[in-house]
């Protein structure tokens, strides 16, 4: 039996033909990579069937090929296009708050159809989805980052940008703590570079080098080689000779998006400024297609104005070439077309992954002159066709540019270099062959969660569940008695159950529960989520404390966190748990977490630190939470997320409001919860505690 793989690649515009790269800041090199190499799975006979999990969207302003809900790539290949979040078309950036439900109906899809081998996730939104299905289903995990947030705040910072901006536009502090949560639940990392894995990824604390490897994208020869046709000449001239007074001069060629990273009018400025290179070439600018620059997001529109002022600060009229429009497979003609005019393929980028487009040049026998940075060292080491820069100093930059055009016996050696050097590392043969031979060898068989058979469910068909720190902390009599009546009645008709949320021990809970003098609830969900019982059972259910106790080291978190004294003090030993250290701030709020969560990195401990109440800090194991431990009685008892009714009210209840699951918020609840409200199945009740949490029932149907 082959293998069967899953690829996630949720954000930008993903399908099967005529991929729109550049359209915008999503929708890249990384794009083109995995569909290619879903193409190259597909035709192994080692795997039997690979999917593409992405958005499905449903957009007057896009293709109707987007809400499609499945289209074939080729035999045995597939997208898979999963509805979350708005219809519309959105940039990642504002992807976070739906990933939760991408996740829950994954996990049901992958029930339903099968699990596969592994999850392959594509960049950060992707890896949080990808992670949170792993931990629940069992499935190993690999990531591949393609770019990552602490780089870009660097740069950004680099650039002027002030902290507020960056979080403003980039979520990049959602992104940065996703992509550490990721590299936590990830079993192999997959990076195109040394130079990402020793400079990037080694600056976050959940990444282990030994879990990491290096496997360089392929080039697809059968698009990308030296052969021209004269034909071919022909039609790229129709599309640029408009532009160029003098359109036989050797071009210097650039092939990207518009946006900052890619540094285009560093290039458009080194260009303008020296006599040398506006006399021995022409510049061209392939930047993705644009109708109109006001339909661009704004930093795309920023980055053609940069380009455009500099064109006319230097009179490069006739000599500069940036169409509004060209299709997908015009750009291998592109570069043949450059070659053959013994031109130059020059990349700018301030940081630079990996490179595909200096492969693709390489492959069709055009030189390069290249950023210092990242991928393009690793290139050039193996082809030898050209030239690396420091393209953030614009005199270096020049002078790399005119020393790479002035000798012709050098360029054809350049050229030679290159196209063989590909043939021989970066094929798309070589890499799914590495791709593969890694999986097998890193990778653990399919560790797929199996409960015990033909156990009784004791849940029932839904299960309502009730917060003892919050909801039943100081219940009004008269919301008590009412509460009292619609327990017992769901215990006389038997088909619905409910439970207890609680941060307390289950001793402590159930002493505390027996003053209300409420029927017995069917489970537990006790010490922050790190314990379930059911019923009066004494012993907590085994599959989740093996699922949550993997690297758990209740005495390191204490000793990580020792020296933090100023801000939270431990709390007495009966709050404590087997997998919960609890502290009471000295300050209430969650300004602490992102201190708290730096020290475990630092310490190597894998834990997440939660803050409830405003004023408790739980540090728990981190695949351990409350929603955790609902998805694990889902998934146990065979229990759809939409059956269970959760009631949330408190700071710190958020997680509680996302993905699947009901939701109940009764008037008055904790403000922080008021920016979700445009999360679906949750109910703001227009009745504050008990009353509230009643009305929420009959909203439901539950009782």
């Amino acid at each position: 039996m082959g293998f069967k793989i899953l690829h996630l690649h949720l954000h930008g515009l993903f399908r099967s033909h005529d991929l729109e790269l550049g359209r915008d800041a999503d929708t890249g090199g990384q794009t083109l990579y995995v569909l290619e190499l879903i193409r190259g799975l597909a035709s192994r006979p080692e795997v039997d069937r690979v999917d593409l999990v992405t958005r499905l969207i449903s957009d007057r302003k896009v293709s109707s090929d987007y809400s499609q809900p499945r289209e074939v790539i080729a035999p045995g290949a597939n997208i898979l296009r999963v509805p979350f979040g708005p219809k519309r078309y959105l940039r990642k950036e504002l992807l976070w708050p739906y990933l939760d439900d991408l996740a829950d109906l994954l996990v049901k899809i992958l029930q339903e159809e099968g699990l596969p081998d592994w999850i392959h996730a594509h960049y950060a939104d992707a890896g949080y989805v990808g992670a949170l299905v792993s931990r629940r289903l069992g499935i190993p995990l690999v990531f591949t980052g393609h770019s990552l947030g602490r780089e870009k705040q660097r740069r950004l910072l680099a650039d002027g940008m002030d902290h507020e901006q960056i979080e403003q536009t980039y979520s990049i502090s959602r992104r940065i703590d996703a992509e550490e949560f990721v590299l936590a639940h990830s079993s192999l990392v997959i990076t195109s570079t040394r130079q990402e894995s020793e400079n990037q990824y080694s600056r976050y604390g959940r990444f282990v080098s030994d879990c990491s490897e290096v496997v360089a994208p392929g080039v697809d020869s059968s698009r990308f080689h030296p052969c021209h046709s004269l034909s071919e000449t022909s039609l790229v001239d129709e599309l640029l000779s408009p532009y160029l007074r003098e359109p036989n001069l050797p071009p210097l060629l650039a092939i990207s998006r518009a946006v900052r990273r890619k540094n285009i009018p560093a290039l458009v400025e080194a260009y303008g400024r020296s006599p040398v290179l506006r006399q021995r070439h022409n510049l061209i600018l392939v930047l993705g297609c644009r109708n109109d620059l006001r339909q661009l997001d704004k930093q795309q529109r920023e980055v053609f104005q940069q380009i455009f002022d500099l064109v006319d600060r230097y009179d490069l009229y006739g000599q500069v070439a940036y169409p509004k429009r060209h299709r997908r497979d015009q750009i291998p003609s592109v570069y043949r077309w450059a070659a053959y005019r013994r031109g130059l393929f020059v990349n700018s980028a301030l940081t630079e992954p990996f490179g595909l487009t200096l492969l693709e040049a390489a492959a069709s026998g055009l030189p390069m002159v290249a950023t210092d940075d990242g991928g393009p060292r690793d290139i050039l080491a193996r082809c030898e066709n050209g030239l690396l820069a420091d393209v953030t100093d614009l005199d270096s930059f020049q002078d790399s540019l005119e020393q790479a055009g002035s000798d012709h016996a050098q360029w054809k050696r350049w050229s030679n270099h290159g196209i063989e050097a590909v043939s021989r590392h970066f094929s798309w043969d070589a890499h799914v062959s590495r791709y593969l031979a890694l999986m097998q060898k890193r990778l653990k068989a399919n560790n797929a969660k199996v409960f015990a058979k033909d156990v009784v469910n004791p849940l029932g068909k839904s299960l309502l569940l009730l917060d003892l720190d919050s909801t039943l902390e100081e219940p009004e009599k008269e919301g008590l008695f009412e509460l009292r009546n619609t327990l017992e009645a769901i215990e006389r008709k038997g088909e619905n159950g409910f439970g207890i949320l609680t941060g307390r021990s289950i001793k402590a809970a159930r002493y505390r529960y027996a003053e209300l003098h409420l029927p017995q609830p069917q489970v537990w969900i006790t010490s922050a989520g790190t314990e379930i019982y059911y019923g009066l059972e004494e012993q907590s259910d085994i599959f989740w404390e093996s699922s949550i106790g993997s690297n758990w080291d209740l005495k390191g978190v204490q000793t990580a966190l020792v020296d933090l004294k100023d801000y939270l003090v431990l709390q007495e030993q009966e709050r404590q748990g087997p997998f919960k250290v609890s502290y009471l701030l000295k300050e209430p709020g969650e300004a602490i977490l992102p201190l708290v969560r730096k020290r475990l990195r630092q310490r190597g401990q894998a834990a997440l630190p939660y803050v409830r109440c405003h004023w408790y800090l739980d540090v728990v194991p981190i695949r351990a939470s409350r929603t955790e431990a609902i998805r694990h009685l889902a998934l146990r008892w065979k229990l759809p997320l939409e059956q269970v009714v959760v009631v949330a009210s408190q700071h710190g209840d958020a997680e509680l409001l996302r993905g699947l699951t009901s939701v109940v918020v009764p008037f008055g609840y904790d403000n922080c919860l008021e920016g979700l409200r445009n999360q679906q199945r949750v109910f703001f009740a227009p009745s504050s505690d008990l009353k509230g949490v009643l009305e929420g029932l009959g909203h439901y149907r539950f009782c």
